[in-house]
């Protein structure tokens, strides 16, 4: 690797479905690379094909990070995520190798690249603790607490995103401090010049990508890699499980609705989980954006070669 390279980190982002992987795959190839993935739920075990995984012939062409590195029954954060990334690159970039990052999660990126502040800390009690409040009492209920003690989180925050209420919550019981607060604190860049570049396609090909994936995964057993996490204990207030694709299956198996609409149900919420993805970054004015319908797979890694030697 050259000297030129050795502080540059390609981040390829884009919604899912888009066609990261085969891309990443093709360009880390071809710089010699290795991925860090920046995917929250690929870090998980066990749910592979729910996540769009990479198979097994796909991780040994490549030497890839953060896949298969937690339990679905343990949390870990975007700040977490976030410190981890930056060692895991200062570990390649001293092997004189190349980091390329990869990934559809906005807080898992934003983390790496410009630091998330809140406390690296976490109790799954204290978790587990305001997950059963918001069964007992409500999620409104406990968002009106969070409004409380933190209003300028829960202002940016919707009481259905309970995830991140949760979280908030948390981090005052823990630290005693707004999340706000940690927020507030000046930026802490990671020590790489991150070179963004952002796949995407027309939405109506996306769509259809969507639907595709979507199908190819029932027919490669979703229902049945569901169905083992269950016999293993895994339910869905597991906040790995509580995403697109786990939670229609989860509800199917507890009689909710029929297997046809579970397909549908996962279909439309993927197409939703998408246009949020995009949302996100599209805020990002750092991210250059590359229409896949213009380029073949040769001449879109050769595009992305060329911008981190631009750059």
């Amino acid at each position: 690797m050259s000297d030129l390279n050795v502080h540059k980190v390609l981040i390829i982002v884009g919604p899912t479905a888009v066609g990261k992987t085969e891309i990443t795959l093709k360009t880390a190839e071809k710089l010699d690379c290795e991925i860090v993935s920046a995917d929250s739920r690929q870090i998980y075990r066990y749910m592979d094909i729910g996540t769009a995984k990479p198979t097994p012939e796909e991780l040994s062409r490549v030497p890839h990070h953060f896949i298969d590195c937690r339990n679905p029954d343990r949390y870990f954060s975007a700040g977490e995520y976030g410190r981890q990334a930056r060692r895991c690159i200062h570990e390649i970039q001293n092997r004189n190798k190349q980091a390329l990052v990869a990934g559809g999660a906005g807080f898992y990126v934003q983390a790496l690249v410009d630091g998330l502040f809140a406390p690296g800390r976490s109790d799954p009690a204290i978790k587990q603790k305001w997950r059963q409040k918001i069964r007992d009492q409500g999620r409104d209920r406990v968002f009106k607490m969070l409004q409380h003690v933190d209003p300028e989180t829960a202002a940016r925050l919707h009481p259905n995103d309970t995830q991140r209420v949760v979280r908030a919550l948390e981090v005052y019981e823990l630290t005693g401090t707004p999340l706000s607060r940690y927020r507030a604190l000046p930026p802490n860049p990671a020590d790489f010049v991150p070179i963004f570049i952002g796949l995407y396609r027309q939405r109506k090909t996306l769509y259809t990508r969507i639907e595709h994936r979507v199908d190819c995964m029932i027919e490669q057993g979703l229902v049945d890699e569901v169905r083992r996490l269950r016999d293993m204990g895994y339910t869905p207030e597991y906040n790995a499980l509580r995403t697109v694709g786990y939670r229609e299956v989860f509800d199917y198996l507890n009689g909710k609705f029929d297997k046809q609409t579970m397909i549908e149900q996962i279909k439309i919420n993927s197409r939703h989980y998408a246009k949020r993805q995009l949302t996100w970054f599209r805020k990002d004015d750092r991210i250059h954006w590359l229409d896949l319908h213009q380029y073949d797979d040769n001449s879109i890694v050769n595009e992305l070669l060329m911008y981190l030697k631009d750059k």
